[in-house]
């Protein structure tokens, strides 16, 4: 088969056939399934927004990540969503300011960036996710938590592992504990992204070189960020850490990387990042953050999944679903009583239609729906 050039799509964007997209859509709605199931309500907020609007929900949006272009009616910039979490928020400060909180709420849909992240150069990604806005506590992470983790363990992940994060350990530390100039923390932050000793020495940040090996299989690294932390400015969240970690009692492998900061743009104090088995790059990440507001805003927790990943993996094995062939003249009410118990059909149109070729398993005859035999 040959694709012309009026054929290809851009850089970063693909289709789903029938299998792919069949496996996505049994993914989402395991996701959605277990969301649901923990009390979250769903919603769907449009793909374009004002830019003015969505970057002033959080600190931190990199909107020049995402497109954006003037709207030809009100002459004003809008964004093309690059991630949802901003939206939801803007949702829970205004349509739902009156609602109740704690506040769940949850989200699947496709989101789009001007270029890859990192290694992965998909620009278009589906996004599924829950935010528990108006609460900030060790029990609304380890509820975020355990959620993330269930719902990939109903999507057909294996082998989960969680690695956290504390996105301000640096601003905490640099505000009392180990001073830094204003200028320095910038440096210092990226050479502990990159784990360069030598680079951190050279940015003014020795004193935080042992964060570099405070990092690994969660029960290790906790005890030498505990060792590390002599004024006990940092003695809370490592309690909160430990309490998370016993809550969620073996579900998962966990790691910490407490200067770990790629891809936290808006989290505050806890953040941590999901990973699976046989899938190449992160599944997802989530902590906690501040929805931009009166009064200093409103707290919230979430976590957002990529399943892309996941998706390619499970399909090469997603099974095929049996159908049924009805050829021409077929008995309609029942080819509807066969709908109705869940078996799907496939009409012949013309007498030249083959129900093998069409990947039907069973044909319809008098008597019901009757296997076919391979020739």
């Amino acid at each position: 088969m040959t694709i012309s050039d009026r054929d290809l799509l851009p850089e970063g964007l693909e289709d789903r056939l029938p299998r792919e997209a069949a496996t996505t859509t049994r993914v989402m709605r395991a996701i959605h399934g277990v969301m649901h199931g923990h009390g979250y309500d769903r919603v769907l907020p449009p793909m374009i927004e004002f830019d003015a609007t969505l970057g002033a929900r959080m600190a931190g949006i990199r909107s020049r990540r995402m497109f954006r272009f003037v709207d030809p009616q009100s002459l004003r910039m809008l964004i093309l969503r690059g991630d949802h979490t901003p939206q939801i928020g803007r949702i829970a400060a205004s349509r739902l300011a009156s609602a109740a909180r704690p506040l769940r709420l949850c989200y699947a849909g496709q989101v789009l960036l001007i270029r890859g992240d990192g290694l992965d150069p998909a620009r278009e990604k589906l996004q599924c996710g829950a935010e528990l806005i108006g609460v900030d506590n060790v029990a609304a992470a380890s509820e975020i938590v355990a959620t993330a983790i269930e719902a990939l363990q109903a999507a057909g992940a294996k082998g989960i592992s969680v690695d956290f994060t504390l996105p301000d350990l640096v601003d905490v530390l640099a505000a009392e504990a180990l001073p830094l100039a204003p200028e320095a923390i910038e440096g210092v932050r990226r050479e502990l992204d990159t784990k360069d000793a030598g680079g951190l020495v050279d940015a003014g940040g020795a004193a935080y070189v042992p964060l570099l090996y405070a990092t690994g299989d969660f029960d290790t690294a906790i005890e030498r960020l505990a060792a590390f932390d002599t004024t006990g400015v940092l003695a809370g969240r490592i309690a909160a850490l430990r309490e998370i970690a016993a809550r969620l009692d073996g579900t998962a492998r966990l790691t910490l990387d407490p200067s770990e900061r790629h891809g936290f743009e808006y989290q505050s104090w806890f953040g941590f990042t999901l990973y699976a088995e046989g899938v190449r790059g992160l599944l997802g990440r989530g902590g906690t953050y501040r929805i931009a507001g009166p009064n200093g805003g409103e707290a919230a927790t979430g976590f957002s999944l990529f399943p892309d990943g996941l998706i390619d993996l499970l399909a090469a094995d997603e099974p095929v679903e049996p159908s049924v062939f009805l050829p021409l003249g077929h008995d309609p009410d029942m080819a509807a009583r066969l709908r109705s118990i869940g078996w799907r059909t496939v009409a012949a149109l013309s007498p030249g239609d083959d129900a093998a070729a069409l990947g039907c398993s069973h044909v319809l005859n008098a008597a019901g729906a009757e296997p076919i035999v391979p020739a």
